[in-house]
């Protein structure tokens, strides 16, 4: 049985508890040193997120299987309408804008198919990031490593915008994303105008979606 002295002596050690408490479940728990160093590169990161995409995709068996992984991707970190608007060029302020948008959605899929494409041709590529981004103007360009299969290695260059967008790729270097749409798209602008260019994109969509997987060796 305890004393007079020993029940107000724990009496008064439950209320310090007590007025302790709230204070406790205020104070913030410790960050941990990655919390502390902060999320890293935003640029560098929206480059990983599409690296990633592009490994997964290199395990599939045919192009339409991997448009399938990189289109989530490649809308999450690409500025399509940015990149699509380069690849127009100035006759992009002519083209009424119910017709912007036509575009637009027929483009997305169209750059998924062509970089499900290009993959056929780069079985076991790995990709290594730098991990600081580079001022470009008001954005940021990431350096990527690409190493074939055969052990050679290329460089790519990803500019991304002020929100960490990517609205071009430089391949080499030196050979632009944007230049080489502009390129496939003069002639289907010349011919056709915009309605040309959205016939452009979904057949030629359609015509990459229906390549057969290869056949086993």
């Amino acid at each position: 049985m305890q004393t007079r002295r020993e029940t107000l002596r724990s009496l008064t050690i439950a209320a310090c508890l007590a007025a302790a408490l709230p204070a406790l479940a205020q104070t913030p728990a410790p960050a941990s040193p990655a919390a502390a160093a902060g999320e890293g590169d935003p640029a560098v990161a929206t480059v990983r997120k599409m690296t990633d995409a592009l490994e997964a995709a290199l395990k599939a068996g045919d192009v339409r299987a991997r448009a399938e992984i990189l289109s989530g991707p490649m809308k999450e970190t690409f500025d399509l309408p940015a990149m699509l608007r380069l690849g127009v060029g100035t006759r992009w302020k002519d083209i009424p804008a119910a017709k912007q948008q036509e575009l637009t959605a027929a483009f997305g899929p169209y750059l998924s198919a062509t970089y499900a494409t290009r993959l056929g041709a780069a079985a076991g590529s790995s990709f290594a990031i730098d991990p600081k981004s580079e001022a470009r103007g008001a954005g940021r360009i990431v350096h990527v490593t690409v190493t074939d299969g055969s052990g050679d290695t290329s460089p790519v260059d990803y500019v991304l915008n002020a929100e960490n967008r990517i609205t071009d790729v430089y391949l080499q270097g030196t050979v632009s994303e944007a230049g080489t749409l502009r390129t496939g798209f003069s002639e289907p602008l010349q011919e056709g105008g915009a309605d040309g260019l959205l016939a452009h994109l979904k057949k030629s969509t359609e015509t990459m979606l229906a390549a057969p997987a290869p056949k086993a060796k």
